[in-house]
């Protein structure tokens, strides 16, 4: 596995803003894992480049953050036990208050460790040219956050957060800085979107074009027609009650564009669907405060009582 250099980091302006956050309301320092992909750029030359820049071809993009401050030991060297393996690991980060925005020898050594483990290199995405023996990265980023120093930061108002991102490179054994780049909505975000998961997401539905049931002439086909049928529409009124499971098939192909009042429809009956939900707990959080309240007059009653006496 070469060393490959990056020519910058990427990380979205929410994720950002969350690790900060994180940071501002923790009591002490903070530190914990970086996850996200590599993916290649396309190679550009030029006279004004020089060797480091013209090599750099990979982009690293953080897409999420683990706080776990139980990683490494005390001499810096991590616990490939305690590492997660459900996502690819880019690297680390380190914040902390008050201090300098240079890497310490601790983080130094925590670096060192996390990039020597190879089992949890990540696979670089569409390596067009870079060949297979090379097409692993390790986790050898490390992004550092810091508050200023100044006594009367703490007095103030506003809160200045700095922060400088760094890649490790095992075979110089040193930190090399790298633009970080916060990328917002417009087309360099594009590539964030293939890490997006709906919250409450449609069910997966049958709504290709096929025979009714009722006019089939296969036995047992067209009974597991009808309940597959029963089964989406069931499934679908969780999300929008009464929107007929078939007209979903108009919605897909060339037709769709056509359609644009069933869609219309179909998220207006979404949306009638959150609002009964919300009138729900609306009115079971009411039950629960009116029993809170009865149940206190009840004690202060009993209390009164026992007093008397």
């Amino acid at each position: 596995m070469d060393d490959q250099p990056l020519q910058k980091i990427a990380i979205s302006g929410p994720t950002l803003a969350s690790l900060i956050q994180r940071f501002s309301t923790s009591p002490s320092s903070l530190h914990g894992l970086l996850f996200g992909h590599v993916t290649p750029l396309p190679l550009t030359l030029s006279d004004d480049d020089d060797d480091t820049s013209s090599s750099a071809t990979l982009l690293a993009i953080v897409t999420g953050f683990l706080t776990s401050p139980s990683f490494h030991d005390s001499s810096g060297t991590v616990l490939p036990s305690s590492l997660p393996t459900s996502s690819p690991l880019l690297g680390w980060f380190s914040a902390r208050r008050r201090s300098p925005l240079r890497p310490s020898m601790r983080e130094f050594s925590v670096t060192s460790s996390l990039s020597s483990l190879s089992q949890f290199s990540s696979q670089i995405q569409n390596p067009n040219s870079i060949s297979s023996e090379s097409s692993l990265f390790p986790p050898c980023i490390f992004l550092l956050l810091a508050s200023p120093s100044s006594s009367d930061h703490h007095h103030s108002h506003v809160h200045t957060h700095e922060y400088r991102a760094f890649q490790f490179r095992p075979a110089s054994l040193s930190f090399e800085p790298r633009s970080l780049d916060v990328v917002n909505i417009g087309p360099a975000f594009r590539g964030h979107y293939g890490a997006f998961a709906p919250n409450s997401n449609l069910p997966p539905l049958d709504c290709g074009p096929h025979d009714s049931p009722m006019i089939s002439d296969g036995g047992d086909e067209t009974m597991g027609k009808m309940k597959q049928a029963t089964k989406d529409q069931r499934e679908l009124n969780q999300c929008a009650e009464g929107f007929e499971v078939g007209r979903l098939s108009r919605m897909m192909g060339s037709e769709a564009k056509n359609y644009t009042e069933g869609l219309e429809e179909l998220y207006q009956k979404m949306l009638v669907k959150i609002e009964n939900l919300s009138g729900l707990v609306e009115k079971s959080s009411a039950m629960v405060i009116e029993q809170e309240n009865h149940n206190r007059k009840l004690k202060h009653k009993i209390l009164r009582s026992a007093a008397s006496e």
